[in-house]
């Protein structure tokens, strides 16, 4: 489902995915199945998104920046693609951003560019990451930096990886 009043000009969107009102999806973008984009979301051209994504209400992802499935991220969650950014003045290539599958982005976090956020990650609302996140790593802060581990499930877990919860068979 397109809603009337978002601005969607790629055709690149999978099925059962929802684009809420006032969204501007420009036309390089590529949607995977089961999404739901948030009202007032921009995506910019350069932009891969996997199945099963959640992107919730004011974000902004830039040129650049590759989502894989099942990736959770929170409102007004801000990427960044340009160290030293200029009006009217663009590099050469954008930094490449990864978020990977399962990773989870808390409200009102700021991803700067060129770093990779790993699988099943989860950032904590207001961080700012400036460094790589390892898998099922858990980050917050500003600067965000590493408080720990969080299972499969999304629950805290040990340096195993494994919560209490689930015994790690999410």
């Amino acid at each position: 489902m397109i809603h009337k009043l978002a601005d969607v000009q790629t055709q690149n969107i999978g099925e059962n995915t929802n684009i809420w009102q006032f969204c501007v999806v420009l036309k390089g973008v590529k949607i995977g199945n089961n999404c739901n984009i948030n009202a007032q979301v921009l995506i910019e051209n350069d932009v891969e998104i996997g199945d099963n994504v959640t992107i919730k209400s004011g974000v902004q992802i830039w040129d650049g920046i590759t989502i894989e499935d099942n990736v959770f991220i929170g409102p007004n969650v801000t990427f960044t693609n340009d160290f030293m950014p200029r009006s009217k003045q663009y590099p050469n290539a954008f930094l490449k951003t990864n978020i990977l599958k399962g990773a989870s982005i808390g409200a009102n976090s700021t991803i700067i560019g060129g770093i990779t956020i790993g699988a099943y990650a989860m950032i904590g609302a207001g961080s700012v990451v400036t460094k790589d996140v390892g898998v099922q790593e858990l980050w917050y802060g500003n600067p965000a930096k590493h408080k720990g581990y969080v299972c499969k499930c999304g629950q805290k877990c040990n340096e195993n990886l494994i919560c209490d919860d689930c015994k790690g068979k999410e």
